[in-house]
């Protein structure tokens, strides 16, 4: 039941604030819905809801990512917005027979506002700021992939709760970044305000930097600093810090310029509710797809 609340009173804000947002806002049209949104998704960030399906190369399993973000409304001047995100990551097993039980899913829906104006500086080679802040609930769960059937019980692993157990989160989080055609830096803060299970840090920050090369072609890397688990305290103690590198390439020769084949390498906290308190590395190697 209180999970029940909190999911109702997270829809209940993001749905006032985004008719505050649209009443406050400008004199154009209110609603103009569209995939092309002002702040531009990072790129490799794992939490951005995306299109993506990226098998592991490292253990027998495959990322399937579904979701976009999209401005509900752009001022005139396409200089702030505010939209949606909505978007699951799954985590799924292959198996034999072209099956792919879901292991660990996350759920994630929310509200965001960005900005982006013009930058000039001496010292500085990027010509434009731009800002992103975002009120997001996200939950997670485990799935058939987590269950064994011929014993009839979930697989308890090193997980240090009871399973099943109730992993939900509500927060907000803020980007702020420099561009140019050829780069991004940015840098980002996470604030928690409500999680189950309780005693985890509010605290979280990111840093990042986004390299465009020459052929259609990019690199990335994405930092953060997440929570550790303590178990035997039953809450989180001190950060460890969190990468994930992607290099990739547009498929534009193709005729798919919203195609994009990726390289992955992630390590540190896992990104999935159901892991938030186990650390881990792999890469994987897959397409996304931009809408």
């Amino acid at each position: 039941m209180k999970t029940t609340d909190h999911l109702y009173r997270s829809l209940l804000i993001l749905v006032t604030l985004l008719l505050i947002s649209l009443k406050t806002a400008h004199t154009e049209p209110l609603l103009k819905p569209t995939f092309q949104t002002i702040f531009t998704p990072l790129q490799a960030d794992p939490m951005e809801p995306r299109i993506a399906v990226m098998p592991s190369l490292s253990d027998r399993t495959l990322q399937l990512d579904i979701g976009s973000s999209a401005d509900l409304y752009q001022s005139k001047n396409r200089d702030f917005a505010v939209g949606v995100d909505f978007g699951t990551f799954s985590r799924l097993r292959r198996s034999d027979n072209f099956k792919f039980p879901v292991d660990a899913i996350d759920y994630i829906f929310g509200l965001n506002t960005s900005w982006k104006k013009p930058f000039t500086s001496e010292l500085l080679p990027f010509d434009e700021f731009s800002a992103r802040a975002r009120f997001s609930h996200i939950s997670a769960h485990f799935e058939d992939g987590h269950y064994d059937a011929a014993t009839g019980q979930w697989i308890q692993g090193d997980c240090p709760f009871p399973i099943p157990f109730t992993y939900s989160r509500e927060f907000l989080n803020f980007i702020f970044a420099l561009s140019s055609p050829k780069s991004r830096v940015y840098a980002g803060y996470q604030f928690l305000y409500h999680s189950i299970p309780g005693g985890i840090n509010p605290h979280s920050f990111q840093a990042g930097t986004e390299i465009f090369t020459p052929g259609n072609t990019w690199l990335a890397a994405d930092f953060k600093l997440l929570p550790i688990w303590q178990n035997q305290l039953n809450e989180t103690r001190g950060y460890r810090g969190t990468w994930n590198l992607q290099a990739g390439m547009r498929l534009k020769a193709l005729g798919l310029e919203r195609v994009r084949v990726a390289y992955n390498y992630y390590s540190g906290m896992s990104r999935h509710g159901m892991y938030f308190y186990s650390p881990e590395s792999f890469s994987t190697a897959g397409i996304i797809i931009d809408l």
